[in-house]
């Protein structure tokens, strides 16, 4: 995927291209990512690489298709946005009667933006086409917050994270995660991590940033759980990664960035 901006999630990239290149593309994909990642940009560059005849896997960026999904004409990619403040149900039904037409090429590749603004009635419509998908067609969900979405919607889409990549700080908001969040792990005191906090959250995408990274620490945790002996309860991990959402959610519906984060160390430090 030939997508700019890659930092933090060249190996989900890698995975990308090879699935398209050893034609083991799923048919509904959720790509979950804050605000600040331009996750459309991502999607698009995924579309190349599944459509573009020139370069399988990256996509060429230099043939017509490649040329018309950059101008968002291709024939063969459709886009679902909210109407209002939420995507509905007639919104999903006219992407499944379009999806009924014969694709010019190979396949249709549907992008639904803010998937988590669907309202429950349209999430159940997606249903349908989730569990019959017409053709070799492909859907690719973008959220910030997957869990909006119903587990049954969830359970039928391959499901990846993308991590901040658009601060030059991005090495210094990962490593400033891990050592922050291994204090709340240890139960350090409230001034301590906050102080920690405070000298390196100086601007909301670094928020933002940071907050991803610490996601990654806790999921991280998960993986390395199942490896061996470990100190601490799945429970309580999984419990951490959702206040991380809580506190991401919050920021969205506009409380203070500095706010959400302090709020979030009382909560997981205890």
């Amino acid at each position: 995927m030939n997508v700019t901006h890659t930092q933090g999630n060249d190996k989900l990239i890698e995975r990308l291209d090879r699935m398209i290149r050893s034609n083991r593309i799923s048919h509904a994909y959720i790509f979950e990512g804050s605000e600040c990642i331009d996750k459309k940009a991502f999607a698009e560059n995924f579309a190349k690489g599944i459509l573009c005849p020139v370069n399988e896997g990256d996509g060429c960026g230099r043939c017509g298709i490649c040329s018309k999904i950059d101008h968002g004409n291709h024939e063969d990619v459709m886009y679902v946005s909210a109407s209002g403040r939420s995507i509905k149900d007639a919104d999903i039904a006219a992407m499944q009667e379009s999806l009924k037409t014969k694709p010019f090429g190979d396949r249709h590749v549907v992008i639904v933006e803010n998937a988590d603004t669907m309202t429950l009635r349209a999430q159940n419509r997606l249903l349908k086409t989730l569990e019959e998908p017409p053709g070799k067609s492909v859907i690719i969900m973008l959220s910030e917050n997957m869990e909006s979405l119903t587990p049954t919607i969830q359970s039928r889409c391959v499901k990846y994270r993308l991590n901040y990549a658009g601060s030059e700080n991005y090495e210094q908001m990962m490593s400033a995660a891990e050592k922050i969040g291994g204090m709340l792990l240890r139960r350090e005191p409230f001034y301590k991590v906050k102080k920690e906090a405070d000298a390196v959250l100086g601007s909301d995408s670094e928020v933002s940033g940071f907050l991803d990274g610490l996601q990654v620490f806790f999921r991280n945790m998960l993986i390395n759980d199942k490896k061996g002996i470990s100190l601490y309860k799945d429970e309580d991990i999984i419990a951490y990664i959702h206040a991380v959402e809580r506190a991401r959610k919050q920021i969205k519906d506009g409380v203070s960035p500095v706010y959400a984060v302090r709020n979030l160390i009382i909560k997981i430090g205890g």
